[in-house]
């Protein structure tokens, strides 16, 4: 007999297939009432494991490669459930939920915490002990509480031409595997195809940030630039967009985890609360800000550039430098600074709303929210911290350029800026440029996304 009465594996490996069925069965019939495992789910749960145990690479699973996987994933399980039951009595509370994981950066309340123990707990004593942990996990694809943070990393995965928002947490395992800098690395590969591919759109937008108010439309700005410097010209300042993205990445990341280490101070591994990590993360890109900044400069200046004005980087580093002096490097830099108040507070805020509502609905079910979701939160979260700081942003490119006009135009300050702007052209003055910005947040987050899960497989980040 392949299984008997229990469903527990005989010595056949032709019974293997039906010993999973029956036990992902009984599985959805325990959960019915919790909805947290359907008969879609239970397939897909099925196809991971074949996939995972399938260590000869036969497209087939055999007995051997079964039982390795049980054991192999009951010791993972066990570990985690150890992990979870921080004062070892062998069940796991709400009040350990919360805290596990509140210290990978979820917070959830009490009722979310309690609705995910329900899901799990089958003899109503609102604790789980370790076999209903183990027959709730066998076949789900989740092996370790960190997954549910790890879904929910945005700031490397989607680039839309700024880099102001809060660095996401890593946890210690991730640190000391160097994991964390591999996904550095392919958060800036990510950003380097996203921004050249959308550079003819963040051409236009700071085109018409510094010209808009000339009445040059958006389809008038683009035929322009084509005619003035041909098809090539719409790529002007990408070289040195792209340049920028490995330092501001290295430089923001290292002064976060610095800035993070000062504010727990003595409380060494414990996680920082959404407004600490506001605060981390703003001074984290101040400072990045502060260091790159004459990039930035430079990315204005070559993007607004005639044709043979400047011969590439460096020559218009020197010109800059011998006709208007250093200063000239660091135009800008108070609204630019400022900008990152705005959008990094709204930015996390916003993403971390949506975040915890998502959880709170469809978590139980699977730790994994869908390409959909993770586009669609991060997209409007970007969207709501641009929208807040774009005045800024403006004000910002319009000093970056005015620094080169030496015909005696007067050079004006932020709040100079500001009035002229809204005197001459009202407050949508403030708003010029935002029509191609919005244009390429979609192919910029799309694109970003599919090179970033590329690169992660090619650095063998697991997913």
């Amino acid at each position: 007999m392949c299984c008997d009465a229990r469903g527990e594996i005989g010595s056949s490996s032709q019974c293997v297939c039906d010993w999973i069925c029956q036990t992902a069965g009984r599985a959805l019939h325990t959960n019915r009432n919790h909805a947290s495992i359907s008969l879609e789910q239970c397939l897909l749960y099925l196809l991971f494991i074949v996939r995972v145990s399938d260590t000869n690479h036969d497209g087939q699973l055999d007995f051997k490669e079964f039982t390795q996987y049980l054991r192999t994933h009951e010791k993972e399980l066990r570990l985690m459930f150890h992990s979870l039951d921080r004062n070892n009595d062998g069940h796991i509370d709400v009040a350990e939920i919360q805290l596990s994981l509140h210290s990978l950066g979820v917070n959830v309340s009490t009722e979310q915490a309690s609705r995910i123990l329900q899901s799990i707990d089958r003899d109503g004593t609102m604790t789980i002990d370790w076999s209903e942990w183990r027959d709730h996990f066998l076949f789900n694809p989740l092996h370790n509480m960190e997954d549910i943070a790890h879904y929910w990393k945005h700031s490397l995965m989607l680039d839309i031409g700024e880099q102001l928002t809060v660095p996401d947490e890593f946890s210690e395992k991730e640190r000391r595997s160097g994991v964390v800098w591999r996904q550095l690395v392919a958060g800036a590969m990510a950003g380097a195809v996203s921004r050249t591919g959308t550079a003819p759109l963040d051409r236009l937008k700071v085109f018409l940030q510094v010209h808009g108010s000339n009445g040059v439309s958006l389809l008038g700005g683009l035929r322009g630039m084509v005619q003035e410097g041909g098809l090539r010209s719409l790529w002007r300042g990408n070289g040195i967009n792209v340049l920028k993205i490995a330092p501001e990445s290295a430089i923001k990341f290292m002064a976060y985890e610095q800035i993070k280490w000062l504010i727990r101070g003595s409380k060494e591994g414990a996680s920082l609360r959404v407004q600490e990590r506001f605060i981390a993360g703003s001074l984290a890109g101040a400072t990045a800000q502060t260091i790159i900044y004459p990039m930035e400069v430079l990315k204005t200046r070559l993007t607004l550039r005639k044709t043979g004005q400047y011969s590439g980087m460096a020559d218009c580093a020197k010109q800059i430098l011998r006709k208007e002096g250093l200063r000239a490097f660091y135009k800008g830099y108070v609204p630019n600074t400022l900008g990152i108040i705005p959008y990094a507070g709204i930015d996390l805020a916003v993403y971390e709303t949506l975040k915890n509502a998502w959880l709170q609905r469809y978590c139980m079910g699977s730790a994994d929210p869908g390409v959909l979701v993770l586009l669609g939160c991060g997209t409007v979260s970007s969207t709501c911290g641009q929208l807040a700081s774009y005045p800024l942003a403006l004000i910002r490119t319009r000093m970056q350029a005015q620094a080169s006009a030496l015909d005696g135009a007067p050079q004006l300050s932020m709040v100079g800026q500001f009035k002229h702007i809204v005197s001459h052209e009202g407050v949508p003055g403030l708003y010029r440029g935002i029509a191609p910005n919005f244009l390429k947040v979609i192919p910029a987050v799309s694109i970003s996304y599919v090179v970033y899960e590329h690169m992660k497989k090619a650095l063998g980040v697991g997913s």
